[in-house]
């Protein structure tokens, strides 16, 4: 029976473990068993052993790549070509190139944007608030902005309007005035978008005295809304019939006047056919999808006062 004190204890001779050696299953830590197996490492020599003079020890992997302080800058992606600008096609094209219209292209993946049609082109938005209010302002006219206790009526005249309005049409940037002697007063049927103001359609109307018989006088290329009950009243003009229709609720002296009278057939001959003319809540007036500006409120009081004349002659 052995005893902690008995000697060759696995390796250990006395208690301080000055003769220890490698166990049997591990070699015995000469020399001779490191050489007869080369893959050993010998565990007798610690990592600081094996590292250069004068450079502190740090594990192995350990080294970072040295900074670079002048190494270039990666280069920036070219900018992605612009919206307007036509996807590439077909082989490289050199030399001088006309520009792209602005518009053409655009979308997703460049496509082409649909041209305006010959209406859209008539009819696109030319409004100036502030020139037709400044336009108004020179001549003395007052300005308000649809809410002023006279504007009320106005509502009634944009829902017998020829168009189709909605409630949430009302009137803006209403403009009152006189021209060529009437008492006038302009307006743009606007509604709200996106916290904006948008003018839809501008409408210049003169107040009549007597009353008026419903009529409507268009652009006989015109879709017409809200006319049932009316009657077409020919003017006797081919020309002038052929391009525009006057539409009547009962036959009167008045609207016979208005059909046949020469400085209206002239005038409305020579305009573009883009206003449509109607009767309502003791107005007659006179709208195009715009907005108002000085141009325009100076052709639609033309106008008006050639309608109104015809109207009111044999009263």
């Amino acid at each position: 029976m052995s005893t902690p004190r008995d000697g060759d204890r696995d390796g250990f001779d006395d208690d301080e473990g000055r003769g220890w050696r490698e166990p049997p299953h591990l070699g015995s830590g000469g020399a001779g068993d490191d050489e007869d197996r080369p893959n050993v490492t010998d565990r007798r020599k610690t990592p600081r052993d094996e590292q250069p003079a004068g450079r502190p020890w740090q594990p192995p992997g350990w080294d970072l790549p040295a900074a670079e302080p002048s190494r270039p800058a990666q280069q920036q992606p070219p900018d992605p070509a612009p919206h307007d600008a036509p996807p590439p096609q077909g082989p490289p094209v050199t030399g001088p190139q006309p520009p792209v219209p602005p518009g053409r292209w655009g979308g997703l993946f460049g496509r082409r944007r649909r041209e305006p049609g010959a209406v859209e082109r008539v009819f696109a938005y030319e409004g100036d608030p502030v020139g037709a209010q400044g336009w108004a302002v020179q001549r003395g006219w007052t300005v308000s902005d649809g809410t002023a206790p006279e504007d009320a009526v106005l509502a009634d005249l944009i829902a017998s309007a020829p168009v189709r309005a909605t409630k949430d049409h009302r009137a803006g940037n209403v403009l009152r005035g006189r021209a060529d002697g009437l008492e006038l007063v302009a307006f743009d049927v606007v509604y709200v978008e996106r916290r904006r103001v948008v003018p839809e359609y501008a409408v210049t109307a003169v107040p009549m005295l007597g009353s008026v018989p419903g009529f409507r006088l268009a652009p006989a290329r015109f879709w017409r809304h809200g006319t049932g009950g009316m009657v077409p009243m020919p003017s006797g003009d081919p020309s002038f019939d052929s391009r525009w229709l006057l539409l009547a609720a009962e036959d009167s002296p008045q609207l016979r006047r208005l059909a046949q009278d020469q400085s209206v057939h002239g005038l409305l001959l020579g305009s573009d056919d883009g206003d449509e003319f109607w009767s309502a809540a003791g107005f007659v007036a006179a709208i195009r999808p715009d907005g108002h500006r000085p141009e325009l409120l100076e052709h639609h009081a033309r106008l008006l006062t050639a309608v109104a004349g015809a109207l009111a002659a044999g009263a």
